[in-house]
């Protein structure tokens, strides 16, 4: 019987290169909020800051989509270096800006409208680099490493504010993504790949039903996961310490990179899988209502990124059955762009939840998670 797990997945040619590239490229991803929050937080209130991270996160949830289709209907190539030059001139533009409110919102808004959508374009690649039985295996491995985003992202930032002040964590997220897609645009793979013809609809694959709500369930999922960044910087605030904020993310992310690792021994299942996953992620938010001290939420944070990544391999596997054809790369930007939608409210309203009182940060994730597991069981249905 052929090896179709992470072992088949990584001996295949090419892998190596585009998965490596693709991680360096998204590290903004895991550093960029964490330094939009700290340079905004110098002369904003915490709600302030959240909204600017609300704005970088809403723009990639407006950009994907449009960057997706574009690539399913050309190349990704010229989309992927365009979109990397276009956000790194917004993050150069909130360095330079000082502490000019405007000018943060306007370059964060551009930051995130040109984010590349290098993780769309990764998950369409793996059936042209993996055999078929494989293709499993390779989203939930890739979705499992990218959870090292969110472990280094924040520490990368937390060094470079540390080294260099503020500003640093920006300039260093727009080199990383630049160099990122310069690598990733090295593979043949990534040279050579050409949209499918097919009908278009105005409406993509959003016009499947099921798909539909899936992506509102995914809304909610984000929201949760978007609102522990600014929950643990107030929590971090409180106890003296705003650093601790950066620590805390990297263990939530070193817990789903855990989850991640051990769901690839999972049979790739369909989705009835989606309602369970979802509950175990609203599910692992609950502790943290104990509000306690760093060491114990350190554990505590940690276990509740477990779920993360097997409910988006569920989701993705999905999407990629339920998309119709020549949408993939789009199908799989409204995911994102759904979870960064998420993202950008649970950011925007837990700002002013925490300045209300912290635990009240706190109870918006659980909340979200359980709206999002509903929505989760109608798809199942």
């Amino acid at each position: 019987m052929p090896d179709t797990g992470i072992r088949a997945v990584l001996r295949a040619p090419q892998v190596a290169l585009v998965l490596s590239a693709s991680q360096i490229g998204r590290l903004p991803l895991g550093s960029a909020p964490l330094a939009l929050l700290i340079f905004a937080r110098q002369a904003q209130s915490l709600a302030l800051a959240g909204i600017t991270v609300a704005v970088f996160t809403a723009g990639m949830a407006v950009s994907a989509p449009v960057l997706a289709r574009t690539v399913d209907r050309w190349r990704q190539t010229p989309v992927l270096w365009g979109s990397a030059v276009l956000s790194g001139l917004g993050y150069l533009l909130v360095a330079s800006g000082g502490r000019n409110l405007v000018l943060t919102l306007a370059g964060a808004a551009v930051a995130g409208l040109g984010t590349p959508p290098l993780e769309a374009c990764l998950r369409a690649l793996w059936p042209v680099l993996v055999r078929p039985a494989a293709v499993p295996a390779a989203y939930t491995l890739d979705i499992a490493v990218q959870e090292i985003i969110f472990v280094v992202g924040p520490l990368i930032t937390v060094a470079a504010v540390a080294v260099a002040g503020p500003a640093a964590g920006l300039i260093t997220a727009a080199v990383l993504q630049l160099a990122g897609v310069a690598v990733f645009t090295l593979a043949p793979a990534v040279r050579g790949w050409h949209g499918q013809p097919a009908h278009r609809h105005w409406a993509g694959p959003l016009r499947v039903h099921r798909f539909a709500i899936m992506v509102a369930g995914v809304v909610c999922a984000g929201a949760a996961v978007g609102s522990l960044p600014v929950t643990l910087t107030g929590y971090a605030e409180a106890a003296g310490d705003r650093s601790l904020t950066g620590w805390l993310l990297a263990a939530q992310a070193a817990g789903a990179l855990t989850g991640g690792l051990l769901y690839t021994r999972a049979t790739p299942g369909d989705a009835r899988r989606l309602p369970l996953l979802a509950t175990a992620l609203a599910v692992g938010y609950l502790p943290l209502l104990t509000v306690p001290g760093v060491g114990v939420m350190a554990v505590l944070v940690t276990i509740s990124g477990l779920a993360l990544p097997p409910l988006l391999t569920a989701v993705f596997l999905t999407a990629d059955r339920l998309a119709p054809p020549g949408t993939a790369v789009e199908a799989f930007a409204w995911i994102m762009t759904a979870f960064t939608v998420g993202s950008a409210l649970g950011a925007a309203l837990t700002g002013t939840l925490v300045e209300t009182q912290l635990w009240y940060g706190f109870a918006f994730a659980p909340m979200a998670g359980l709206l999002g597991a509903a929505f989760m069981t109608r798809v199942a249905r």
